[in-house]
């Protein structure tokens, strides 16, 4: 079932990863998102310390039928001591809206897989990490998470063709090192027929291709029908003339024949789209496409 946004609808804002106290930064992001017509509530315990507490405040937005949405603050290091306090059959016989990105992406994947309610790969509310929205972020959410809109996800800028060929599968991925995170728990998903994205913060060549041996070792690229790259802050920004992940990755996976797309459309840092993780998509790594087939599992 897609839940979807209206004007008026609220907004719950909470802590699955870092606390965050309340700051600039979280301030205008939920200015931001009252400007869109959206009413927002924020955790009793987005700021604490104890991670029981911060899964108190999902569990209790999850139980609420006035809360149509809920978002994260902020991402961080800490959302695998949260996930395993909260109660997935709750969360399951009550949908919503779930969005964030960064180590976010360990309740983003984890919930699909417990639940199989589709969660979604966007922009945090803290504006510090992505700095002010701009056209694309809010055509972006407004289309998946008002409209629904399936069909082919606009570009942010061009899109580079790492290896072609065309796939379909389920939607599955986020920050690559938060990701790794579910391994060995019972919230690791199953990747025969999926799609990939894989984005990263702070990242080495060589802790990239650590990254990759533990995909590896879980035959993770066994089952891949294709992999998004996304924009690598450290990489490209900060360290350009080194092999950047989407060429790592081409290399590391010579053998394998599922289609790379080299894309800007999400990350840290940057515009960002919005992914429903769990949805199954296709691409198409020689035109550039990404399409949405449907926005549910």
């Amino acid at each position: 079932m897609f839940v979807s946004l209206v004007a008026g609808d609220i907004i719950a804002i909470v802590s699955p990863s870092d606390p965050l106290v309340y700051c600039d930064d979280l301030r205008r992001g939920i200015d931001y998102l009252q400007r869109l017509g959206f009413r927002t509530e924020l955790g009793k315990h987005i700021g604490s310390s104890v991670p029981q507490q911060r899964a108190e405040d999902i569990n209790g937005f999850f139980a609420r039928g006035d809360v149509r949405a809920i978002f994260s603050t902020q991402g961080g290091n800490s959302a695998e001591q949260v996930l395993p306090h909260c109660d997935m059959d709750m969360i399951e016989a009550n949908p919503k809206i779930f969005m964030g990105l960064s180590d976010v992406t360990v309740f983003l994947n984890g919930i699909n897989h417990r639940t199989g309610l589709v969660t979604y790969h966007g922009s945090n509310v803290r504006l510090g990490v992505n700095a002010a929205p701009n056209d694309y972020d809010r055509e972006e959410l407004i289309d998946r998470l008002c409209r629904g809109k399936t069909g082919d996800i606009r570009p942010y800028r061009q899109r580079t063709t790492i290896r072609g060929g065309v796939g379909r599968g389920r939607l599955l991925g986020g920050n690559l090192r938060c990701l790794l995170k579910l391994v060995d728990t019972e919230f690791w998903p199953d990747f025969i027929d999926s799609i990939l994205f894989i984005e990263s913060y702070h990242i080495t060549p060589e802790s990239c291709l650590r990254y990759f041996e533990v995909l590896r070792a879980r035959r993770v690229f066994e089952g891949l029908r294709g992999c998004l790259v996304g924009f690598n802050y450290s990489m490209q920004v900060t360290h350009p003339q080194m092999h950047q992940m989407e060429r790592l990755l081409l290399e590391f996976t010579d053998g394998y024949d599922f289609p790379i797309l080299k894309v800007e459309d999400f990350g840290h840092f940057c515009p960002n789209t919005v992914l429903p993780v769990g949805s199954v998509v296709e691409l198409d790594a020689d035109s550039g496409r990404i399409t949405i087939i449907s926005a549910v599992s």
